[in-house]
């Protein structure tokens, strides 16, 4: 069956129409996964589409609708779905746990030890749950970004959860969504229950994933050593090796937060970015996560490597880190995209709200109300996003995936909202649960509200016994000591 979509507004948010087309009574039309038509809608749109095709399955509507009464036109904008470029899915249940702290005594207190909590008890965790606690979380994590929708994700797979590859994807292709797994490693300056002994085994730990998972459609496998200062000379310069014999993203924290970026320039005697630089690891294809404590030198080795940069303002302002000089990044010509990071340090993924916070801090910082217009930070979560990571989604075209949301525009924040202040509305006056339908790879995710593919009060309820004994276990941990400064 064809899928058909209509709303009063429509964002293609493509390069082919011009990123900034705001199109009234609007239609998407996708058949096996892609779209094949994306435009303004009228009567003979409707009967041309019914006469080729005889039926639509439209969306909110008539599964086999065959009349052009029946094409319904939603009260609602319609967009790409938005790509998440750097998140952490092992942090559900962790959200709100160990709080007003800087960063690695949050890592310290609250990722290591429940990622160590889920690996030390899974198999009593299974028993209790029905399901490995990893594999559960994962659920969670995707519930949350099908609820902001969210239809494709790079998610940085560290710590313990490196160990847990084979759960992420499995819990990905249930829920429908698009992943990049990117893979952990660490072998010094971390929790020691987590170091890699070689850097062979960090390969053979991608290797495995790619042998499994290689082939999977809609999901890459990368490496993602944690941070640069949990990572030596030998480690970095294997898993980069690693990824241009691939042909992969390389992806990394750099110099997020300030006592560890200072501690790290006093061990080593140069910032991140220039260690990264003289082992020859970045270029165009190697993703860094903050890069908040940047240099002038810095600024002046990421442009000239083509370096991009993932911009996370929820967990960088939460967490006390300060934020990247984004402003300067671009002028430069560094590629950046916002994001939201994982859900312990932001506390949710609401997309759009980091987009507006990325926004609002800039104009601040600088006194400045042009900086990082709506239009602008829209495209950052959505095309430059997915140009970023080297997907396809992130704009609606014929040929193009058929990730799509659509934000219902009857909620009381958002009226009124026309054609002329959609963009404007969509940063600054939604909250992020207006998010009505999502489709991914043409598959119907979130239906009028409800998500499909996932039990989420099931899972919810699982995840809510999963942190009750976590908090058990931390009582008698405390936390795991070892992390860059906070060793």
């Amino acid at each position: 069956m064809i899928g058909f979509a209509r709303a009063r507004l429509l964002l293609p948010l493509s390069d082919r129409g011009g990123r900034g087309a705001r199109i009234e009574d609007g239609y998407a039309v996708w058949r096996d996964g892609e779209l094949l038509e994306v435009g303004a809608y009228t009567q003979a749109t409707g009967a041309r589409l019914l006469a080729a095709h005889g039926a639509l399955a439209v969306l909110g509507g008539s599964a086999s609708a065959r009349t052009a009464d029946e094409l319904v036109c939603h009260d609602a904008v319609m967009l790409p779905g938005f790509v998440k470029a750097h998140g952490h899915d092992h942090e559900p249940p962790i959200i709100g746990m160990v709080k007003d702290v800087p960063l690695t005594a949050w890592l310290d207190g609250a990722v290591n030890v429940f990622t160590r909590y889920v690996e030390e008890h899974k198999a009593a965790l299974t028993a209790e749950l029905g399901a490995s606690p990893q594999y559960l979380t994962y659920l969670k994590a995707k519930a949350d970004d099908i609820y902001y929708g969210i239809t494709s994700a790079m998610t940085h797979h560290c710590n313990y959860a490196k160990y847990c590859v084979d759960e992420l994807v499995e819990a990905c292709r249930v829920a429908g969504t698009r992943i990049l797994v990117a893979v952990g490693g660490q072998d010094r300056n971390y929790y020691e229950g987590v170091l890699d002994k070689t850097p062979a085994v960090a390969l053979e730990r991608l290797d495995r994933g790619v042998r499994k998972h290689g082939a999977t459609a809609r999901v890459g496998i990368l490496p993602g050593p944690d941070q640069f200062f949990s990572n030596g000379p030998e480690m970095l310069k294997a898993l980069k090796a690693w990824a241009r014999e691939h042909g992969t993203l390389f992806h990394c924290h750099s110099s997020e937060e300030y006592g560890t970026t200072e501690w790290f320039k006093r061990e080593y005697g140069k910032t991140e970015v220039r260690y990264a630089l003289e082992l020859g690891i970045l270029d165009e294809h190697t993703v860094l996560a903050h890069q908040v404590q940047t240099t002038p030198d810095d600024l002046a080795i990421l442009r000239d490597t083509g370096t991009r940069i993932v911009h996370n303002p929820l967990a960088n302002t939460i967490l006390g880190s300060g934020m990247p000089p984004v402003m300067d990044m671009l002028a430069a010509g560094i590629p950046v995209a916002i994001s939201t990071d994982g859900s312990g340090s932001a506390d949710n993924q609401n997309i759009l709200a980091a987009a507006r916070l990325a926004s609002q801090y800039q104009k601040a910082l600088h006194r400045r109300a042009e900086n990082l217009p709506a239009q602008q930070v829209l495209e950052m979560i959505t095309v430059e996003a997915a140009r970023i990571l080297g997907l396809p989604v992130g704009q609606l075209d014929a040929g193009r995936p058929a990730d799509l949301v659509l934000v219902d525009l009857t909620r009381p924040n958002l009226v009124p909202t026309r054609k002329s202040n959609v963009v404007e509305n969509l940063i600054w006056a939604s909250d992020g649960s207006e998010v009505r339908f999502v489709v991914a790879n043409g598959r119907v995710l979130k239906d009028d509200y409800r998500i499909t593919t996932l039990d989420v009060a099931d899972v919810g309820a699982k995840i809510a016994r999963l942190a009750e004994g976590l908090e058990r276990y931390k009582a008698d941990v405390g936390e795991l000591k070892g992390t860059g400064a906070n060793r």
